[in-house]
């Protein structure tokens, strides 16, 4: 059965899923958290032959890290679930209720999108998310992670496919895509999929804008920067630094970019080099930079997303100067000063735009997990429907529902009625 084929099954389910009450769609959440807390050992199995087929075949050590399963990464995913099961339910509610007139009643309800097709980067844990948050917020939810997982993938989807269904909910809840060429029929699928999220490389998000009609949702890079201010405390800085580039380097949320203030580098670069170089990140830098502390010498202000233990280093004047380099530079993601002027870190917070902006802290934080949002489906750095880390708020939408007596139009552009709009 075509791609095109299982999508239409799923169109005609969206609406009983989206019908479902938000008891049975919790009670699907647990038992998947049960069934993969049952089924860990086979997963595990699964996940070390993916580990395996990517050493041999030259798979990136970064990229490596993101496809691992391990218990802690089943102890995060499993307290996601909980934590997304004991959230409020996002549908049914209220955002509007008004009286047109005498009996002509209008209400906004949030309700899902429909059905939602996520196509993302090769981490199992990933999927887990996506699925339970699509469940959660009664979106049918078609997903296709990295070949690099596949074995993970797989035995992951069918555990929680399986305890979806269990738990009472359509049997076309959820869809798995396991080919690459799967991809494209899911592209032309417009008149059945009403969003697609990607994550990926740029080129790769690019690519699918560029060859579907569906509305996309997403963000193609994770160039993050910190400001070291003049007034920053080096004492918080070098910790916050160090987490955010090392904590989980693989990550989008990674910083990728260092821009420091030259009032302070003669005494902060020193600092900030030698504890760069013990936690094993290189540096690269502007020659003003690479002359005062070493390191490879960069010139091109563009610097890239490294993903890596690599981080550039540029000075600048002020946070005028680095706010522009942000905005012009950044890829809109996550942002951080560091600094202890509340002048300073107002200017910052009001002129970076990007969809997190931070003081005094690490641009890890930039996670639907860690904003208690259960999990996400990704970071969008859209600003139409939603920004930042998409959780259940970005995974709905509204409708109007009218309820009169047989009012017509005709009365009211006749005159003989009026509207005398109430809100309720």
């Amino acid at each position: 059965m075509t791609i095109r084929e299982e999508v239409r099954k799923m169109k005609l389910d969206a609406p009983v899923l989206a019908a479902s009450s938000a008891e049975l769609r919790n009670r699907a959440l647990l038992l998947v958290k049960d069934n993969l807390e049952k089924h860990a050992e086979e997963i595990f199995a699964e996940n070390r032959k993916d580990l395996a087929r990517a050493e041999e075949t030259g798979v990136a050590e970064a990229v490596r890290k993101r496809l691992k399963f391990n218990e802690k990464k089943l102890q995060d995913v499993t307290a996601g679930l909980v934590q997304l099961a004991g959230l409020p339910d996002p549908l049914g509610k209220v955002t509007l209720s008004r009286e047109l007139d005498e009996g002509l009643k209008l209400t906004r309800i949030s309700c899902p999108i429909g059905v939602i097709g996520v196509i993302f980067e090769a981490r199992p844990d990933a999927l887990v998310q996506i699925s339970s948050l699509c469940i959660k917020s009664g979106n049918c939810a078609v997903l296709k992670g990295g070949k690099e997982t596949a074995l993970t993938n797989r035995i992951l989807f069918g555990i929680i496919r399986d305890s979806v269904v269990e738990a009472g909910l359509p049997q076309h809840s959820l869809l798995q895509a396991e080919l690459h060429q799967e991809i494209d029929e899911l592209l032309a699928c417009d008149d059945c999929v009403d969003l697609l999220i990607p994550r990926g490389s740029n080129a790769f998000v690019r690519y699918i804008m560029d060859n579907t009609r569906i509305p996309v949702m997403g963000h193609a890079d994770g160039i993050c920067h910190i400001y070291v201010d003049e007034d920053a405390s080096v004492e918080k800085a070098i910790p916050v630094i160090l987490d955010a580039k090392t904590q989980y380097t693989a990550a989008c949320n990674a910083v990728e970019t260092l821009l420091v203030n030259r009032k302070a580098a003669p005494a902060f670069l020193p600092v900030l080099a030698s504890a760069l170089k013990e936690a094993g990140v290189k540096l690269r830098g502007t020659k003003e930079v690479t002359d005062m502390i070493g390191g490879e010498t960069i010139e091109d202000e563009k610097y890239p997303e490294y993903l890596d233990l690599i981080i550039s280093v540029k000075l600048v004047d002020d946070v005028k100067e680095a706010v522009e380099h942000i905005n012009r530079y950044g890829s809109h993601h996550t942002d951080a000063i560091l600094t202890e002027n509340d002048e300073t870190a107002t200017y910052f917070m009001q002129m970076v735009d990007s969809a997190g902006v931070y003081r005094n802290c690490s641009t890890r934080f930039a996670d639907g997990f860690r904003y208690g949002f259960g999990a996400e489906v990704g970071i969008s750095t859209s600003k139409l429907h939603a920004r930042g880390p998409v959780g259940l708020e970005g995974l709905v939408t509204y409708k109007y529902l009218l309820e009169g007596n047989g009012d017509i139009v005709g009365d009211f552009a006749s005159g003989k009625r009026t509207f005398h709009f109430r809100d309720l």
